[in-house]
Parts: structure tokens; sequence; C-alpha cells
């Protein structure tokens, strides 16, 4: 019963918002969160649920994988790091707000060392370290190589490596070239920015959370909800034919989903009206352009007024507004994740002809 109540609940529309629940409180209340206690139970916690399920046949089988692995590795490390970060970023909050300096800034810590040797040498020790783990690697688990290529056959499911496979869940929900292009595109341009953009001098060579909420808030957002979780999702949950499966679900190369995915000008013009779609395409698609403009440029003075107000000032207008775009394009992944959960939305504006489909 706790098993299919797990299957359940790893559904992508349960799993997302339980994720951002638990992200939202974890922010929340950083002064639970970042301390070694709750790091520790935390730690536990996972060890032995962690342990529970590996006893599962099936799920053993799923994260056994060669390929899944390394991916399990680097899932204890990121969560580590995460919450490493947090737990000293709240040291020296405490330490700011008691009129101290933070760690980074006491006189132990400040001492100034030479890149050579110190940096090289430490540099050249992690260079080795890494290496012989690799070799160590190696030696006890084959690399999953398949046969030649074949143009007769195709593996089910057929996955792209793990650091594409968030963009590859991404296409469950945008067109192929928003996902594959124009959003991954965004990404990294917006990644660039960011030290042009967000100049606020406080942060700046120590850990802290209180000076840098909404910075450090929504850049957690974007990697751990908006691109760790998908990985997850393509990883461990996605089976045969790209359909979901919990993680103590068998893979069933014979399951099948029905799914009715709809525009919103059907949803319009067809369900509400009772008529057929419109021949010209700006008439049929009017409702996803009012959407879609309303979204990009009606939400930033609402948004502005509410709670960016201080932002304009210190950022200045051409660093709020690309801010405010990136946030914007950020949102727009659990927006349209949600709407195809809830109301089977396709695309807002589906504009084949110009390859424009929102």
């Amino acid at each position: 019963m706790i098993k299919e109540a797990i299957n359940f609940l790893a559904a992508p529309v349960y799993s997302f918002s339980i994720f951002i629940a638990l992200f939202y409180l974890a922010l929340k209340r950083i002064d639970i969160v970042g301390t070694k206690k709750f790091g520790l139970g935390l730690l536990i916690f996972i060890l032995v649920v962690f342990g529970w399920m590996v006893a599962d046949p099936i799920f053993f089988s799923i994260i056994s994988l060669p390929d899944n692995i390394p991916i399990i590795i680097l899932n204890a490390l990121v969560f580590w790091s995460t919450w490493f970060a947090l737990y000293k970023g709240h040291q020296n909050d405490l330490r700011i707000a008691a009129g101290e300096s933070p760690i980074e800034g006491t006189p132990e810590n400040r001492e100034k060392v030479w890149a050579w040797p110190n940096l090289v040498y430490t540099e050249l020790f992690c260079g080795i370290v890494c290496t012989v783990f690799l070799i160590v690697w190696a030696i006890f688990f084959k690399a999953p190589l398949e046969e030649p290529a074949n143009p007769t056959w195709a593996p089910n499911p057929a996955k792209a490596p793990w650091y594409f496979l968030g963009l590859q869940e991404m296409l469950v929900y945008f067109d192929p070239w928003m996902a594959g292009v124009v959003l991954p595109g965004i990404i990294i341009v917006g990644l660039i920015a960011i030290p042009f953009i967000d100049i606020n001098p406080k942060g700046n060579g120590y850990f802290t959370f209180k000076e840098r909420k909404f910075a450090i808030s929504a850049f957690l957002f974007g990697w751990l909800a908006l691109w760790v979780y998908l990985i997850q999702v393509g990883t461990f949950l996605r089976g045969p034919n790209w359909t979901f499966y919990g993680p103590f679900e068998f893979w069933d190369l014979h399951k099948v989903v029905a799914e009715n995915n709809i525009n919103l000008s059907e949803i319009v013009w067809i369900k509400f009206m009772n008529t057929s779609l419109p021949k010209n395409i700006f008439v049929r698609e009017m409702f996803g352009i009012i959407v879609v403009f309303g979204y990009l440029f009606g939400l930033v003075p609402i948004v502005t007024k509410k709670w960016g107000k201080t932002y304009l000032e210190r950022m200045g207008t051409i660093r709020y507004y690309l801010m405010i775009f990136l946030v914007l394009s950020m949102m727009s992944l659990p927006i349209k994740m949600y709407l195809r959960w809830f109301f089977n939305l396709k695309y807002i504006l589906a504009m084949p002809e110009f390859e424009l489909n929102l």
C-alpha cells in the first residue's frame, strides 16, 4: 500500500507540487534548514528511505543501470552542496545580525595565499584523485555501450544523455523549436548575463541568504525545480514510449496512456463557442496572442508596482527589465506544465504556419 501511494504521488503533477512546497518551506524556514541537526536528520532519513526502496527489485533494477549510477552520486552531491551553502549562509546571517563580520571576513580566514603553489597544488591533487576514481570506476563498471546504430531499430525508451534529459522532458510541454533552441538559448544567455544584471555587492566573497533572498531563491528554483527535477523524471520515471512509471512500477512495453491534448484556440472556438476554427490565422489565434502579450507585457507593470520598485531603483531600467524577462521566461515552464496536467493544453498560441507554437 505504501509503494502504491508512492507510485501515485510520484506522478509529475503531484511530485512537482510537493517539490515546490518543500522548496518554499526550506527557504522560508532557513533557520531550521540551515542547521547541522536538520542536515544530519535529513541525511539519516534519506539513507533509511533509500535503503528501504533499494530492497524493491523493480526500483533496484532501474537505479542500478550503468547510466543511472553516476546520476545517483550527482544527486547526492547536488543536494549536499545546496544544503551546505544554505547552512553557511545562515551562519553568516546570524553573525551579521549580531554585528559581527561573516566567517570569511575573520582574521584567520582573511589571510591571502599565492595561487602558486597553494592553488595549483590543490587543483593537481584533486585532478589525481578524480583520475584514480575514474580508473577504478572503469574497472568495476563496464561502459553501457550498445551495438552499432541500426536504422531499423531504436531503443525504447530512447533517452538523451542525462544532461539533456531536462530538455527532453521539456519536449512534453513545448514545441521542439522552443524546448530545443529558444529556451536553452535563453538559459545560456541568461546565465552569462547574471554578473552584468546582478551588480549587488552584498554576498560577494561570503555566504549569505538574507542579504540575497531573491537572487538565491530564483537561481535555486531554476536550478533545482526546473532542471534537476526534470532530469530525475526523465531518468527514473520515464519508461517505454516516454510514458510515466512510478518508482515501484514495472516498465510494461504495452502500457498505453490516452491523452487528448488540444490548443487554446480549439478550446475557445470549438468547445465554448461551438463553432469551427476561423480560417484566418490571426483571428483563430487572437486569444492566444492576447494571453501571450498579456503575460509578457501586462504582468510587468503589476509586478513592478507591487514588488519591483526597489529593484527598479537599484538596478536601473535596462537591468531590471532584462531580469523580469528572464524570470517570466523561466516561469513559463511550470505554468505550461500545470496547464498540460490540468487542462490537457498543448499550445496557448499555435501558429505552425510560422513555426510559432507557445
